[in-house]
């Protein structure tokens, strides 16, 4: 009974990925309530660090009680909750779809979230910086190029107002 008290190593370890896990999961998130997307930083550090938990809690909760473990089992599990989790964030309203952006940060965080689980955790970092990137620059040099095209005249560029799915 005395041993369920009992500070181990790996416990430090695994508390430090689940709190990496947060952080990573909050960059991403604050790029998204920056934008005032409906799922932003609380949404997008839980995602990540319950990720994280799941994951380390597959890897090493198991460890001594005679039970086969598969963490790639509880993996695939939390891409399948995330995909369904994802799904509720986005809308669709006559011909536009809105959300997907969103969805996909969500399902990307929860990655996040599983490479920090397992201890991947430069692999972690560089999917944050990656994912920031294609959150925040990207859609600078979308929204600029969109600018430019509609001052140019191009026949394809839609005027501000005009159905963006017809072309």
């Amino acid at each position: 009974m005395e041993q369920i008290f009992v500070v181990r190593d790996i416990d430090y370890i695994t508390i430090a990925r689940v709190f990496v896990a947060f952080v990573l999961g909050g960059l991403v998130g604050f790029e998204r309530e920056r934008v005032q997307r409906p799922a932003g930083l609380r949404t997008h550090m839980l995602v990540a660090a319950g990720s994280a938990c799941f994951t380390v809690a597959s890897i090493y909760g198991f460890q001594g009680l005679g039970a086969n473990s598969d963490p790639a089992r509880l993996a695939a599990q939390i891409i399948t909750g995330i995909g369904f989790l994802g799904a509720g964030a986005i809308f669709r309203t006559g011909d536009t779809v809105k959300g997907i952006t969103t969805a996909s940060s969500i399902w990307i965080t929860a990655a996040i979230g599983i490479l920090v689980g397992v201890g991947m955790i430069y692999l972690a970092v560089f999917t944050t910086i990656m994912t920031w990137i294609v959150l925040f620059v990207i859609k600078t040099v979308e929204v600029r190029f969109e600018r430019n095209q509609r001052r140019s005249g191009d026949p394809y560029m839609n005027q501000p107002g005009d159905d963006t799915t017809k072309r």
